[in-house]
């Protein structure tokens, strides 16, 4: 089976440059390199700070809204023209459908991830750009792995991408939820405990995408490599899980 998963992988891989995906990343760099030097050349103070974290910023949500695009709207027109079935009736087992997919997935998301890792490094120490490119290209994996369940979930493009965006708005922002509803300024009321006690829930179950890829590695150069283990820890539990649920979604679909 692990030659069929590498020939999905790379199949996967082919359609991605073949969809002019490439070129896309190309702009979106160009355009950050551009948005960012615009910007730092009008702050008042710390210009070249701010230049950096605006880059930073932009290319991480980048890379992360062309990744969940891709594979959303990759694994929809399969599945509209019956090419899952086509594939599924091979003797190709599920999981080798899967793996190869989501391995394909895993391959395209290093390219953005190391393109917007060299526009960093103009700026930033190679040690640090390194921990930003590794920890980006965990954080792609998480969201590539959830963009795959949510198309076998939903089947539909405009259903999945939202869940998907929802989910990583929510994973990059639960720390500062949690931070204002246990505040010295939150009501200690009955409804506000209810709430805390939701997002307390929320929080175990989602990744602490708020510590990846964080821009002051870039900024203030405060990066270690002690902090890499916990990411890659925490992606391969989440990789593991994400990638079990949908496992367990194709295989109860009646194709």
């Amino acid at each position: 089976m692990i030659k069929q998963i590498q020939t999905i992988a790379f199949y996967t891989l082919i359609e991605a440059l073949r969809n002019r995906l490439m070129w896309l990343i190309v702009l979106v760099a160009l355009t950050g390199i551009g948005l960012s030097g615009f910007l730092g050349e009008i702050a008042i103070t710390e210009s070249r700070q701010v230049q950096v974290a605006l880059l930073a910023t932009f290319l991480r949500f980048s890379a992360v809204f062309l990744l969940a695009t891709f594979v959303v709207t990759s694994m929809v027109r399969e599945l509209n023209d019956k090419g899952l079935e086509l594939v599924l009736s091979l003797p190709l087992p599920r999981a080798g459908y899967l793996l190869g997919k989501l391995t394909g997935f895993a391959a395209l998301a290093i390219v953005p991830a190391l393109l917007f890792g060299l526009l960093t490094l103009f700026f930033t120490p190679s040690t640090q750009t390194a921990l930003w490119t590794i920890s980006l290209i965990s954080e792609l994996w998480i969201v590539a792995a959830f963009s795959l369940l949510c198309v076998l979930s939903f089947n539909q493009s405009m259903a999945a991408l939202s869940a998907v965006m929802a989910f990583y708005l929510l994973s990059r922002s639960i720390a500062a939820l949690l931070l204002i509803g246990k505040g010295p300024l939150g009501a200690n009321t009955l409804s506000q405990q209810v709430i805390n006690f939701i997002l307390d829930i929320i929080a175990a179950l989602l990744p602490r995408l708020d510590n990846f890829t964080r821009t002051e590695w870039l900024v203030y150069h405060n990066g270690t490599w002690a902090v890499l283990l916990p990411l890659l820890a925490q992606t391969g539990i989440y990789l593991a899980l994400l990638s079990g649920a949908a496992l367990f979604d194709l295989y109860r679909k009646n194709l």
